[in-house]
């Protein structure tokens, strides 16, 4: 029997970038022609390795107890679940489609497109090694807006559910309202998806979660997508079923 496996992780990093270290602690009770692609799971779910660690949690365990107990797997990989990721070559590739994305949302592209390719290499190798200095002064410029403007051109979001088959929502909204007044969580929800708003006069039966906290939903989505937004500068909203105990 192996030995468990205890890391401490960022919430905002990728499960493959430990795959290497989980691999040599695993490696003396495998044998090598057993090893096809490395892939984790969680009670019998397997976990989108380009979703951030922090989305997963909240999405699968986040009323289950810490240490999150994920289970590493070497063979019989599921194909109509995940991706395969050759290398962390490919994780990097994911990371920065979505920045370009979000950037896409925010500002027609422009910030990103004006940054060099070694900006691009020191946003990644920030977040990979968890350097934050390294990562914030190339990602504050992704941050920024005229201050003429009350925010971004459109919020990057993606909402979650475990309870439906679509990976996700995902939509064009404003931070702004056309009256001048900011948008907030609240709007964005029943707009979007309505089902995770409890009625004034219902019970609660949705938790809105973004990085392990929820939010008010009268907290403005500009101020969320500034502070609360992943490091590929989306906001990844979690919906679950509210704790029965």
């Amino acid at each position: 029997e192996a030995e468990p496996y205890y890391l401490l992780l960022p919430r905002v990093s990728y499960l493959t970038l430990v795959t290497d270290k989980v691999k040599k602690h695993f490696q003396k009770v495998m044998r090598q022609e057993d090893v096809s692609e490395i892939w984790f799971e969680y009670e019998g779910t397997p976990l989108k390795w380009h979703y951030p660690i922090g989305l997963l949690f909240d999405l699968l365990a986040s009323s289950s107890a810490l240490p999150w107990n994920i289970t590493f797997q070497a063979k019989s990989f599921p194909e109509k679940d995940l991706l395969h990721c050759p290398c962390k070559d490919a994780v990097e590739a994911h990371f920065m489609s979505c920045v370009k994305e979000a950037d896409a949302l925010k500002h027609k592209s422009q910030v990103i497109n004006e940054m060099q390719r070694k900006d691009h290499k020191q946003l990644w190798m920030g977040l990979q090694n968890d350097r934050f200095d390294q990562f914030w002064t190339i990602n504050r410029k992704l941050m920024e807006y005229p201050p003429e403007e009350n925010g971004f051109r459109y919020i990057p979001f993606r909402i979650y559910q475990t309870t439906t088959e679509r990976p996700f929502i995902q939509k064009l909204f404003r931070p702004v309202a056309a009256d001048g007044q900011l948008h907030t969580l609240g709007d964005l929800l029943r707009e979007v998806c309505p089902s995770a708003v409890a009625p004034e006069d219902g019970e609660k039966k949705s938790q809105v979660m973004i990085h392990g906290i929820e939010p008010l939903l009268e907290t403005p989505l500009q101020w969320l997508s500034e502070h609360l937004s992943y490091p590929d500068n989306f906001l990844h909203i979690s919906i679950v079923p509210q704790p029965t105990d």
